[in-house]
């Protein structure tokens, strides 16, 4: 009997490694869409963020969501994303 291997991810905000179940994936869709991504299941790349507000605005001061998707994000679309974040923390 083998232990069952977690998946870890790192946060785009603190860096801080955690399980997969633990965060939130941010998601870029093929259509060039940012939405936040609650099964985890969907298609495109994906970003992970701690449920705490404090991490989704490190991401976005040290530009760790732009970093992961390599393109610009308009601030309007942090705008949505911060009040999608506002359900989770």
């Amino acid at each position: 009997m083998s232990t069952k291997k977690i998946p870890l991810r790192q946060c785009v905000g603190c860096s801080e490694m955690k399980s997969k179940k633990e965060m939130i994936r941010v998601l870029k869709t093929p259509e060039e869409e940012l939405i936040l991504d609650t099964t985890g299941r969907k298609n495109g790349r994906g970003a992970y963020l701690c449920p705490s507000m404090e991490c989704f605005k490190k991401a976005v001061k040290s530009k760790g969501l732009e970093r992961s998707f390599k393109m610009a994000i308009p601030k309007e679309v942090y705008e949505t994303l911060e009040k999608e974040m506002e359900q989770f923390g």
